[in-house]
């Protein structure tokens, strides 16, 4: 950061009053061998998910193959989740289209929906140097709708940085309420306290950084492999919010080779694995993505195991 990013900031409070908190899943888009979709499964895992304790369910994020459903079957799915949360909790959608035109249509089509807010990132495959262009997309999405917006930053996946000087610039948008903080660099955490101070609610999306990260000070968490131990990683949360660390790193040891499974290329198909092996559903993806097999499967298997037969019991 520069001097002037590093000063305290001025910044009005989250006009929403943080919304959003607490465990916020980015859940799999269940999915029948043939690469069709099975909604019916993935309103059951939802179901047991939201018994857990979770305060937020996000749809078709990076996990949820937002990219490999085609633009009908993105908006069946929201309608369908829609149907089955009956309101319990907020609905997200995630929204990562390939330019800023098709962004605005589908948020749209998402309020008509019904969902509850969305989860908006950088225009996919276009990797642009120019920090304008990156803000005048989620200023474009958000001035198409009322519904509050998380704006997710992932630059190791998707090659757009999200800087806190930058969000400090979106914090005149009003229905931007929250950011997913992915850069993998937990320094950023209090960089955007520094400069952002409580505008945003700010969650982490990197799952073997969540306990770094909650000492820092967050609001929220995008869980990725806890949707396959919904009860462990909801006690995790619970106890990190509590300050109960000694409990807090007992969990997360054992929890972190599984979390581990959500920072590698194939997490989408790891995940997807780990959640049938815990019997919440199956490991079939939308092709390019392919089962993994050999001794691939073979380590991940191993390490998922290893994770059911070992899982601390919960007090």
């Amino acid at each position: 950061m520069t001097p002037s990013e590093s000063a305290p900031s001025s910044l009005a409070p989250n006009p929403h009053g943080h919304l959003w908190h607490g465990v916020f899943p980015a859940i799999v888009t269940q999915m029948h061998r043939d690469g069709s979709l099975d909604l019916e499964a993935t309103a059951e895992h939802s179901e047991v998910l939201i018994n857990s304790g979770i305060r937020g369910l996000i749809f078709l994020g990076s996990l949820g193959e937002n990219q490999m459903l085609l633009a009908d079957e993105k908006r069946l799915v929201m309608a369908e989740m829609v149907k089955a949360v009956r309101g319990r909790i907020p609905v997200l959608a995630g929204v990562a289209e390939t330019s800023t035109a098709e962004a605005n249509r589908f948020v749209a089509d998402c309020q008509k929906i019904g969902v509850d807010g969305v989860m908006l990132l950088p225009a996919m495959v276009y990797r642009t140097p120019d920090p304008h262009e990156t803000l005048e997309h989620f200023r474009s999405v958000a001035r198409q709708t009322d519904l509050p917006i998380m704006v997710y930053n992932n630059p190791i996946a998707y090659g757009n940085d999200i800087t806190p000087a930058m969000f400090a610039e979106l914090a005149e948008v009003e229905n931007l309420i929250a950011l997913k903080e992915s850069s993998a660099d937990t320094r950023r955490i209090t960089d955007l306290h520094n400069v952002v101070g409580n505008r945003f609610a700010i969650f982490t999306g990197v799952d073997d950084l969540a306990l770094e990260s909650a000492v820092l000070g967050i609001d929220g968490w995008v869980a990725g492999t806890g949707i396959a131990f919904p009860d462990h990683n909801q006690r995790l949360w619970e106890a990190m919010q509590a300050g109960h660390w000694d409990r807090a790193v007992e969990l997360y040891r054992w929890f972190t080779p599984l979390l581990h499974l959500d920072t590698h290329v194939k997490f989408v198909q790891y995940i997807k694995l780990c959640v049938q092996e815990c019997g919440l559903g199956k490991e079939w993806t939308r092709a390019p993505r392919l089962p993994i097999s050999g001794a691939e499967r073979e380590a991940v298997l191993k390490i998922i195991h290893h994770g059911i037969a070992t899982a601390p019991p919960l007090h």
